[in-house]
């Protein structure tokens, strides 16, 4: 093995380092950060000035590895076949769909998926976690080509897969067949609820199946503008009366911030009792909520972060779709998606722990041990920003990042669009 390496003179937020009193309470922490044999080995306090022989950052920034746990592998990339001709969701779903009939094939699957894996590793993700549409045939075909991808990217990306499905899907003996399926792949039990007269009956099958199986649950909710969606509420409401002992996590939530005020905070008092974790997903939601033709919208598609936090919620931002119906941009780059949700959601002045919704908080909520923070033991899989504040940080896409997995410097050269030309000819 490599002899040690003392990375020295970095700044590091406090929020991601293992051991917070090396901050000294400030927010970034100038520290010297010692790697031996791929794992971190110490961190202390800045050498000033940096000792003979180490790697002088002279303040650029470093964090860990990067936690992306709400993305859709099997439809990214898929946007030159299947663009959305108005942006709108009716329009994402109907185009998706027709392109899964169509064109999914493990022949197809595979290298999209790959491809994205690619993109994300180069940007310095060291997890991910994808729903798969497990609708009709398609699991039988997506669940391996995933299983694959997995074993594939072991020791590079750490995958989890979650079942995407209508809920009452579960209903019946074709339901249970289906969960053993998620099972037999070590996946998550997951899909999109819709208000309707069945949904508790139907959210209470789905939490007897994932406590029969042992699974987590990982669900779409609320993804509207419609106050009238109230599925959050129902989601807690069953996890309470289940007493369910597993991680149960909801994405998007979008109609919290069109419901009144008092009742949007007494779901989230519900929510915090229950133990669920949020994930927000601004870029997707930016792009898909509130668009009517010819008219500007009129808000951003954000929850209310904010108000979670202050209740001790577990909350978490991720890439969502890329390239696809539902959003016809993004690269799994978990930089691009903090720096623009920053933004979107005011999440500064001060940024104070924000920065850890793209790592250490996303990866508690995932169950992993060994990512997100900077702390001695964990594998040295960091990035190297060029900018020293968050103020320069958060300004530009830090297209020139440096990745270490292992302690060692990985090739971050994208790969290009053009591999994808014969899936689309």
């Amino acid at each position: 093995m490599p002899a040690p390496v003392r990375l020295s003179r970095a700044n590091v937020p406090a929020c991601l380092l293992g051991d917070p009193r090396v901050a000294g309470g400030t927010e970034l922490a100038a520290v010297d950060i010692v790697i031996d044999s791929g794992r971190i080995a110490a961190v202390e306090a800045a050498a000033n000035p940096a000792p003979p022989g180490a790697v002088d950052l002279a303040g650029r920034m470093v964090v860990p590895g990067f936690v992306d746990m709400h993305t859709h592998l099997d439809k990214g990339h898929i946007w030159p076949r299947a663009a959305n001709p108005d942006g709108s969701f009716g329009a994402a779903l109907a185009a998706a769909e027709a392109d899964q009939v169509a064109n999914w094939s493990a022949d197809d699957l595979t290298p999209r998926m790959d491809f994205a894996l690619r993109c994300a590793f180069a940007h310095g993700t060291v997890a991910v976690r994808t729903h798969l549409d497990s609708t009709g045939h398609q699991p039988r075909i997506s669940w391996p080509v995933f299983a694959g991808l997995r074993e594939r990217w072991a020791g590079r990306i750490a995958l989890q897969a979650v079942c995407l499905t209508y809920v009452e899907s579960y209903r019946g003996a074709a339901g249970d067949e289906l969960v053993r399926m998620v099972a037999e792949h070590g996946g998550i039990l997951g899909g999109f609820p819709l208000m309707g007269p069945a949904l508790r009956t139907d959210l209470a099958r789905l939490f007897r199946l994932a406590e029969a199986y042992g699974l987590d649950i990982d669900l779409h909710v609320d993804e509207t503008a419609d106050p009238e969606s109230r599925v959050l509420r129902l989601v807690a409401e069953t996890a309470l009366a289940h007493g369910f002992a597993g991680r149960v996590v909801c994405g998007h939530c979008c109609s919290l911030a069109t419901q009144p005020e008092a009742e949007a905070l007494e779901t989230l008092d519900l929510v915090a009792r229950a133990g669920i974790a949020i994930v927000s997903l601004p870029l997707c939601n930016l792009y898909l909520m509130d668009r009517a033709p010819a008219r500007t919208p009129r808000w951003r598609g954000v929850t209310l972060l904010h108000e979670m936090r202050a209740r001790g919620i577990a909350v978490a931002v991720a890439s969502d779709n890329t390239r696809d119906p539902f959003h016809a941009y993004g690269d799994l780059d978990m930089q691009e998606v903090l720096r623009l949700s920053v933004r979107i959601a005011h999440l500064e002045h001060p940024l104070a722990d924000w920065p850890a919704l793209a790592s250490a908080w996303p990866s508690a909520i995932c169950g992993y041990t060994d990512a997100g923070r900077i702390a001695v033991g964990a594998s040295a899989d960091l990035v190297l920003f060029e900018g020293r504040s968050w103020s320069e940080v958060l300004a530009r896409p830090e297209s020139r990042r440096t990745v270490l997995r292992a302690g060692r410097a990985i090739d971050t050269t994208l790969p290009a669009y053009a591999e994808l030309d014969l899936l689309f000819a």
